[in-house]
């Protein structure tokens, strides 16, 4: 039985198949960025890089947590 991923990790798959990259190359970029609010690099991601904004959120979401875990 394998455990259905919850979250903004679920959005992950599909993510990598629209943009061709690894979730790793997104949060490398975060980094470039970290010291934004949520929001600002959210539209970052949406702007400069082109995501859609359920995918720009879930990554920045996760990345935030992941910084403050």
């Amino acid at each position: 039985m394998t455990e259905r991923v919850m979250g903004p990790a679920s959005y992950f798959p599909s993510i990598e198949k629209k943009y061709g990259f690894p979730v790793q190359h997104w949060f490398d970029l975060l980094d470039q960025v970290k010291d934004l609010k949520h929001m600002e690099q959210v539209a970052w991601l949406k702007t400069e890089h082109g995501l859609g904004h359920g995918h720009a959120n879930a990554l920045v979401g996760y990345y935030r947590a992941k910084l403050a875990g």
